[in-house]
């Protein structure tokens, strides 16, 4: 945790929201007739309005990407160790934007919202939404912000799949794209264990089918059993050994089905904790927006011919133990765009910190960034 007077940190931020009126209507058909999107900012915008960069969260991550709250000092934002003062994402050279995607639990209209049919929460209502709504939506943030183009788009995982997006919705509006941790589509290994956390929470029988917000009860035991499928995913399993071993609890087997091993204590606690502030309607439209993404469904399956419009810069990376979005999948992406001559710099990293590698501290992987954006002209 920085503190307060830490010179690499950008302080206490204030969460902002905007609202549109116009009507946003959906890949899959459906149309919202308004939203509101949750975003902070950190540093200043240049005369030029030339230094702007967009952070795009992953699944269960939000807008707040520096700093901390005043009223709550503990709540750093999630990708605090690289954005800041003097860090590779420089807020004293950048105007930082962190964006909150629609069908959130964190400010921006999301099933947990009002449905204005209604007055009550959307609930299993709120329509199913995609990667490139989540695009269309940021782009009309950046008009609301008065930034016609982005120096860079950043994001890991589904954060890496809206940055790659833009360069497709809006290849106008980037100048350079850095896809971390992800891949083009999600292979049918990655489906099956998003279903398998749907249906945890779908089986709950506090779900009552979407509408438990009526009901005054929340899907905890679904919400549990999803994290924990999660976490697994996440982390490698050199990480696991690591970090946890066959270490057992109570230092000898107990013979029962209370916790035994360290692991199944931290899986518990990451469910336990994740039930409390997750929305599940969210959990499970955001599993179908990474099951959907795939640019390539529209041109007979080639990466490379849906890649033909994109116009900006690439830096692509991938860690070698991360086994959710392993290192081909990545090379698939640079391989696609070697094909359409765009300038692309890739960087595969030996980090046994799994899908979760990209959120932590490693010198080379931080020193990359630092270098490819110390580089971006304003």
């Amino acid at each position: 945790m920085n503190a307060p007077h830490d010179p690499s940190s950008v302080g206490a931020v204030i969460a902002q929201k905007a609202r549109f009126d116009k009507p946003l209507r959906l890949k899959g058909g459906a149309e919202l007739p308004a939203f509101e999107i949750a975003y902070e900012t950190y540093g200043e915008l240049n005369a030029a309005r030339s230094n702007a960069v967009l952070v795009c969260h992953a699944l269960n991550a939000s807008h707040h990407v520096d700093g901390f709250y005043a009223e709550d000092q503990s709540n750093i934002g999630w990708w605090d160790n690289l954005v800041g003062p003097g860090k590779p994402l420089d807020t004293n050279r950048f105007f930082v934007v962190g964006s909150n995607y629609i069908g959130s639990c964190f400010g921006s209209t999301g099933p947990a919202s009002p449905n204005p049919a209604s007055g009550k929460p959307w609930g299993a209502d709120f329509p199913v939404v995609t990667v490139e709504d989540w695009v269309e939506a940021q782009a009309r943030l950046a008009d609301h912000l008065g930034i016609e183009r982005f120096a860079g788009v950043i994001g890991g995982s589904l954060g890496a799949m809206q940055a790659l997006q833009w360069t497709l919705s809006y290849p106008e509006r980037i100048r350079h794209s850095i896809v971390i941790a992800a891949a083009a589509r999600l292979t049918p290994q990655n489906i099956a264990f998003n279903e398998v956390a749907r249906q945890a929470i779908m089986t709950d029988p506090d779900f009552h089918g979407g509408h438990y917000y009526d009901k005054g009860v929340v899907p905890t035991r679904g919400l549990r059993i999803a994290r924990m499928i999660g976490h697994i995913t996440y982390l490698s399993g050199e990480a696991m050994a690591e970090k946890f071993g066959r270490l057992l609890r109570r230092g000898v087997p107990g013979f029962d089905f209370d916790v035994d091993f360290e692991i199944e204590s931290y899986l518990r606690y990451q469910g336990d904790k994740f039930s409390t502030y997750f929305d599940a309607n969210t959990y499970l439209r955001i599993t179908k927006a990474l099951d959907y993404f795939d640019p390539a469904a529209d041109f007979g399956g080639s990466l490379s011919a849906a890649l033909a419009r994109a116009q900006a810069a690439f830096l692509v990376v991938s860690f070698k133990s991360d086994w959710r979005f392993p290192p081909p999948q990545s090379r698939e992406i640079v391989r696609a765009l070697l094909d359409n001559r765009r300038i692309v710099s890739y960087l595969e990293i030996d980090a046994p910190g799994g899908h979760d590698a990209f959120l932590l501290e490693d010198a080379r992987y931080h020193n990359a960034l630092r270098a490819y954006f110390g580089n971006i002209e304003l």
